[in-house]
């Protein structure tokens, strides 16, 4: 069977890694979490001594295991990539140029050979805009907050959702009006407002699509 690309984009917390997951699960497609490749560079450069440039960003090397831990120079940082330090400062990360060039030529080049599932915030327009499928997750910064409380406080961390929602609208500011690679929707993305729809019913309506997709490229 013919196979396609899948891009998946969308502001924090919208629910597009769980979504991508089981999509790619799906499919049998391989995904690849971009989100977490910004975290590991975040986290690379939190632990630097000096600061973070385009010569020793070629230090951060990221890989990816079967079961999808995350790995920066051999050692699994999967749970360090999600504490609040990371998190507040990778959306700085990730606006810079050298950064962004450096996890684009990885993400381009492992999309080659067709059959990802890729999720992020400029997927569809800049990483591959090639893309078969393009998808633009959204929902309120409430509910993407609210989801976003269970699954830190399933990480024991403490924080409330007044400060999640403010974070949250801090983040889409900052991505979206970042100078380079600003979070955007692709002209040819469809658009899905998760709001009111379960998981299972958003992974649903995608792989519709990308069926529709896969029997159009076999064609």
């Amino acid at each position: 069977m013919s196979k396609i690309n899948i891009t998946i984009d969308g502001p924090a917390a919208a629910g597009k890694s769980t979504i991508a997951k089981i999509v790619a699960n799906r499919l049998n497609y391989k995904y690849l979490d971009t989100g977490a490749m910004y975290r590991a560079v975040t986290l690379y450069s939190l632990n630097l001594s000096e600061s973070l440039t385009k010569s020793n960003i070629t230090d951060a090397k990221i890989n990816f295991s079967e079961s999808g831990d995350v790995f920066l120079n051999d050692t699994n940082v999967s749970k360090d990539i999600r504490n609040s330090e990371v998190t507040n400062k990778v959306s700085s990360i990730a606006s810079i140029d050298f950064v962004r060039d450096y996890l684009v030529d990885m993400q381009r080049e492992i999309a080659t050979d067709k059959g990802i599932v890729m999720d992020g915030r400029d997927i569809g327009t800049v990483v591959i805009p090639d893309a078969e499928l393009k998808i633009y997750l959204t929902a309120s910064p409430e509910i993407r907050a609210k989801r976003r409380l269970i699954e830190e406080e399933a990480r024991g961390n403490n924080i409330t959702l007044d400060n999640l929602i403010k974070e949250i609208i801090a983040r889409d500011e900052s991505d979206m009006n970042r100078e380079h690679s600003p979070l955007k929707k692709a002209e040819s993305a469809i658009e899905i407002n998760t709001d009111n729809m379960t998981i299972d019913e958003v992974a649903s309506a995608i792989l519709n699509y990308a069926r529709e997709r896969i029997n159009d490229n076999v064609l």
